[in-house]
């Protein structure tokens, strides 16, 4: 079922797009290497071998689990045999595709270097992992990086359908239960070589392959989990209610059920991200901190690797102390603040690097705190109504253990300025 031409490529339209340069390449009017980057199962083989269809060269496979720079030397020089050519044929360029292109170590990357440069091979290279921390600086420079995305539920589908009618599929042999699509395309997390596997395990022994016959297939029940409907909201509430109640085993129940039913990645980052600050916070600063490597891995390595930044953040925040600070703390001032108790900037802090600033009394008397030994000093900095409003509170959880008590020292400090200045 791979795709023969452009028509039939699923996906990517954000790379397909009139004039641009891989649509070039698919067509034959482009000549530039490229470096191929993104998950498995969305079209990085495919796009390589129409390439090289396209431009009439010779398609010249590696793979870097296997290939060492040995190997690679000995296609180049194959390639450069064939471009020149002979008596009798004309040259021909080779199309050299390297699939996990970031297995190659320095070395055999820059064996490529001559190679590309000089157009004895077009190179077309695939990745999982970002190019710009997996591949040298040269061979990028040299190269288009192109990022392939996850194809979506409706390209999946879309991939099966196609494969359940087309006769170089199951030429309609089969039929396939609405409910059975659903969990095909569930279990493929976006990846079009896996939902054919699945297809094609489910279709060995049935000419109508409904939900039990799937689950039977893959070994993998289905998970009662729609990314639209209520399971989704249900799911996400009970995940951080799980995590908000320190219940890390329940709250790792609920991601699993999330991962499993191809829910988005970004998103469980996002409400991970999102959590840490809202019933974390300062109790536990790193939470923050975890979340978010949890989302850049996501971004930088994908899944299904990327379950495990995730897992690991969960259970950082399920077990971390909570504190609802930072919430209230935010909310008591916007409150105040949409109430309308916001007042003038005191005279002393306000901007002073203009011309005339001073004459308006602008920074005039403002205390430099590096200057203290200690680094705080007494000084006004609220405005005159709302001097003394306490917003943050902190909890004596965890770290707040041991900031509440700064925190009542440094207004102490602060605030004395505004107690002397009243009391005179």
């Amino acid at each position: 079922m791979r795709p023969q031409n452009l028509d039939e490529i699923v996906g990517q339209q954000h790379l397909l797009g009139t004039g641009s340069p891989l649509r070039k390449l698919i067509s034959g009017s482009g000549a530039a290497s490229v470096l191929l980057y993104g998950p498995p199962g969305t079209g990085k083989t495919t796009m390589a071998s129409l390439i090289a269809r396209a431009t009439g060269g010779r398609f010249e496979a590696l793979s870097a689990l296997s290939a060492g720079v040995k190997e690679v030397r000995a296609v180049i020089d194959v390639a450069r045999r064939r471009l020149i050519g002979d008596a009798k044929n004309s040259g021909q360029q080779t199309v050299l595709f390297i699939d996990e292109v970031h297995r190659f170590s320095k070395t055999q990357q820059d064996a490529l270097l001559d190679a590309v440069e000089n157009r004895i091979v077009l190179l077309v290279a695939a990745t999982t992992e970002n190019p710009s921390f997996s591949v040298v600086a040269p061979l990028l420079s040299r190269s288009l990086v192109l990022q392939l995305r996850s194809l979506t539920d409706a390209d999946i589908r879309e991939v099966l359908t196609r494969a359940v009618a087309d006769p170089r599929g199951l030429n309609g042999t089969v039929e396939v239960t609405d409910a059975a699509y659903d969990h095909l395309v569930a279990v493929s997390g976006g990846d079009a070589r896996r939902a054919l596997t699945a297809l094609e395990a489910s279709a060995d022994s049935t000419d109508r392959i409904d939900l039990a016959d799937v689950e039977t297939a893959i070994d993998r029940a289905a998970v009662r989990y729609d990314r639209d409907g209520d399971q989704h909201y249900d799911v996400t509430s009970a995940f951080i209610k799980s995590i908000r109640g320190s219940d890390v085993d329940a709250a790792v129940h609920y991601l699993a059920r999330m991962i499993a039913a191809g829910e988005d990645p970004r998103f469980i980052a996002r409400r991970l991200m999102i959590h840490a600050s809202e019933d974390i916070g300062m109790a536990d600063p790193t939470a923050l901190q975890t979340a978010v490597a949890a989302a850049q891995v996501v971004n930088l390595v994908g899944m299904p690797e990327a379950k495990l930044a995730l897992t690991q953040a969960t259970i950082h925040l399920a077990t971390a102390p909570k504190s609802a600070g930072v919430v209230s703390a935010i909310g008591a001032a916007l409150a105040d603040v949409e109430s309308g108790k916001a007042g003038a900037v005191p005279a002393h802090l306000r901007d002073s690097h203009y011309p005339g600033a001073k004459k308006l009394g602008n920074g005039v008397a403002y205390r430099y705190p590096h200057d203290d030994p200690d680094g705080v000093v007494p000084q006004q900095y609220a405005p005159d109504d709302l001097v003394g409003r306490d917003y943050y509170v902190p909890t004596d959880h965890g770290l707040e253990r041991e900031i509440g008590p700064r925190v009542a020292k440094l207004r102490s400090i602060v605030r004395g300025a505004v107690s002397r200045r009243r009391s005179r």
